[in-house]
């Protein structure tokens, strides 16, 4: 299964704190140790919601509004993208994290991505044939960029 570990934002995140060296030294050795046990698939860290947008979409049209974003506890910091054997493993390799926002207490949200499986019936052969061939020349163009 993947999981989605989203790192909460905190209020020195939104005001673009950077990290000190020894965290990004604790962090780059999480994620090695990650990487060997075949764990991580991708993470990032996100910028402020400040430099960020939000597109609001109805059946009337879209609306667009520029960050900052209000409710510090709802935005997003980082994410990782895991693949594990269930959500317990995700769970203890989530309990080793190293303190993301020193000083602040931090929240990581563990969030199981959908399986084509959980589409029953709406996934017809055709929709999945579709999908399998545009993950593989994603995954393709992935490995070209390398």
């Amino acid at each position: 299964m993947k999981v989605m570990v989203i790192v909460k934002a905190t209020k020195s995140s939104e005001a673009g704190v950077m990290p000190a060296e020894a965290l990004l030294a604790a962090m780059g050795k999480y994620n090695e140790e990650l990487a060997s046990a075949g764990i991580l698939q991708s993470g990032e860290g996100l910028q402020p919601s400040s430099r960020g947008k939000r597109i609001a979409i109805s059946s009337t049209g879209r609306e667009v509004s520029d960050g900052p974003f209000q409710a510090t506890s709802e935005l997003i910091a980082g994410f990782w993208i895991w693949k594990v054997s269930s959500m317990n493993e995700a769970i203890e390799w989530a309990k080793r994290c190293p303190e993301p926002m020193p000083g602040e207490e931090t929240t990581l949200e563990l969030r199981p991505l959908f399986e084509m499986e959980d589409f029953g019936e709406a996934m017809t052969p055709e929709l999945r044939e579709k999908e399998e061939r545009l993950r593989a020349e994603l995954e393709g163009k992935g490995a070209q960029s390398k």
